[in-house]
């Protein structure tokens, strides 16, 4: 029998919130920064969740962090004047093996038990059920808890903090850095009137299903979540760089997923030629200038 949860604090009320919200037990509490701004998404998301909001973490048996990555230690150093003796704290942030390190000290320093989480494919739409490596001393005494919770592809992977979002970290070098090249590739390539061309040979070349509708969907993505994407390549780049490498494309994905953050206009858009369109009209344009 796992240990019963009462009360869970949610942390970050962005994408990955907002997708735990809606699946876990009523009993929830949540605290955003954006929640100061009434007319920001997180505040506007708030009316469709039965949730309280609640700056502390108050009697929580659980709290989860869903924050930027820029902000994980952070949010843990805010917590921790207010976390129970003997609460989980799930970090399910995407930063270094070394940031997570450094979280689990600030919890562990007040008596809460620490919980690597590595959340290892997009959070929709499979929301709670999405694959998870949980990590350090606390994990596999935590996963029956998670399982009960509806965390049903969430696994024990390593008693050592940081392992966990190792793998995840080296798996967002491919995986950001791929939506970066198609980004870079594609534009350029309509630019020049050879983008068929290039998807076509992408597709002899790597059979990976339908290129098009693989560039569409990675480039969008970028679009939407650029600035989150930057974030967390930034501490792809720390992990590398924690290795004893130095990260020249993970740096580089970072700038490009920023880019893009700066040009989700195109998102107004339908197909990928109508995409890679109004790309290009704003590839000189100052960040979040120009329409399509």
């Amino acid at each position: 029998m796992s240990e019963a949860v009462a009360a869970i604090h949610l942390l970050g009320f962005g994408e990955v919130g907002q997708n735990l919200a809606g699946s876990l037990p009523p009993t929830l509490t949540a605290w955003d920064l954006l929640f100061r701004d009434s007319t920001s998404g997180p505040s506007r998301a708030l009316a469709k969740f039965p949730v309280t909001v609640d700056r502390g973490a108050g009697g929580a048996d659980l709290v989860i962090s869903a924050v930027t990555a820029a902000q994980d230690l952070a949010a843990a150093q805010l917590i921790a004047a207010t976390l129970k003796p003997g609460s989980y704290f799930l970090d399910l942030n995407s930063a270094s093996p070394e940031m997570k390190k450094s979280c689990a000290a600030v919890i562990e320093k007040v008596g809460g038990r620490y919980v690597e989480g590595a959340v290892m494919a997009p959070i929709a739409p499979k929301g709670i059920a999405t694959s998870i490596l949980l990590g350090g001393p606390h994990a596999e005494r935590f996963l029956p808890v998670a399982n009960e919770l509806g965390f049903v592809s969430a696994r024990f992977f390593s008693a050592e903090t940081g392992q966990a979002s190792a793998a995840k970290m080296c798996r967002s070098v491919m995986i950001k850095g791929i939506e970066a090249l198609l980004t870079e590739s594609m534009i350029t390539a309509r630019h020049y009137g050879v983008e068929k061309t290039v998807l076509t040979s992408l597709s002899d070349l790597l059979p990976v299903g339908d290129w098009p509708k693989l560039a569409h969907y990675m480039i969008s993505r970028s679009l939407e979540h650029g600035t989150r994407r930057a974030e967390e390549m930034r501490e792809v780049a720390r992990t590398v760089a924690e290795a004893g490498l130095d990260p020249l494309l993970s740096a580089a994905t970072a700038e490009r997923q920023d880019w893009s953050a700066g040009r989700r206009i195109a998102l107004q858009t339908g197909s990928l030629d109508e995409m890679l369109d109004c790309l290009l009209a704003l590839r000189g344009e100052p960040e979040g200038a120009g329409t399509c």
